[in-house]
C-alpha cells in the first residue's frame, strides 16, 4: 500500500514530467489536474520540503537574476514510491466532490423556480468548464508529440463527461419545466425483467 500523501501523488507525477518547480507545479496543474486532482501552494511547498526530507526528490538553488528558484527532481527512491503508487490497484479511493449535486441532492426543500435557477446555473458552468477543456486541447494534442498520450487521453474523458453531464441537467431541467416525472420508478425493474434477473420465482 503506497504511503504518498494526495499530494504528494500529484508532485511526483509532475516531476516526473519534468515540470521542476514548486510554482511550475501549481500552474500545471490549475490547466490540467485541478479539475479533478488539485493542490494549492499551502500544500506543495510543505509537501516538498517533507518529500525532501523523507528522501524522494532532491532540490538545487537555480536562482533567476534576483529571484529564488529550487528546482526539484525525483531520486531513485522517489520513481520507485511513484511507481509503486501508480501499481497499486488494492487502494484506489473514488471520490467525487461535486456541490452542485450536493444542492440537488437537498433540493426537495427549495421551490421549482429554485431548483430551476441551480439547474441552469449548472449548465452553464459546464459549459464554461467546456469552453475552458478546448482551449487547452491543442496542447495536450501536442505533448502526442512527446510522447504523453495519457494527458490528453484525460482530456478525452472530460470533454465527454461534461458534455454528458451538461445534457443530463439539460433533461432534468426539459422535465421540470414539463412538469414530468423525474424519472420513471419502474426504469430499474424494467431492465432487471429484460436481463432476466427478475424472471424467476
Amino acid at each position: 500500500m503506497s504511503s504518498l500523501t494526495p499530494t504528494a501523488r500529484v508532485i511526483l507525477g509532475m516531476l516526473k514530467l519534468g515540470v521542476p518547480t514548486g510554482y511550475d507545479i501549481k500552474k500545471v496543474i490549475d490547466d490540467s489536474t485541478r479539475f479533478f486532482w488539485t493542490a494549492s501552494y499551502g500544500q506543495i511547498y510543505p509537501e516538498l520540503k517533507r518529500l525532501r526530507g523523507a528522501g524522494l526528490v532532491r532540490a538545487k538553488d537555480e536562482p533567476r537574476g534576483k529571484v529564488k528558484r529550487t528546482v526539484y527532481e525525483l531520486t531513485p527512491k522517489g520513481e520507485e514510491a511513484l511507481r509503486e503508487w501508480l501499481t497499486d490497484r488494492e487502494n484506489v479511493i473514488f471520490e467525487i466532490r461535486d456541490e452542485s449535486l450536493l444542492r440537488l441532492f437537498f433540493a426537495d426543500v427549495l421551490s421549482k423556480d429554485d431548483v430551476l435557477a441551480n439547474v441552469r446555473m449548472q449548465q452553464m458552468i459546464f459549459e464554461l468548464v467546456l469552453e475552458r477543456f478546448r482551449e487547452i486541447e491543442a496542447e495536450a494534442r501536442a505533448g502526442i508529440d512527446q510522447g504523453l498520450e495519457y494527458p490528453y487521453l484525460v482530456l478525452r474523458y472530460g470533454l465527454d463527461f461534461i458534455t454528458w453531464a451538461r445534457d443530463w441537467y439539460a433533461e432534468v431541467e426539459r422535465r421540470l419545466e414539463a412538469g414530468e416525472p423525474l424519472f420513471e420508478l419502474d426504469d430499474h425493474e424494467a431492465a432487471r425483467r429484460e436481463s432476466g434477473l427478475g424472471a424467476a420465482g
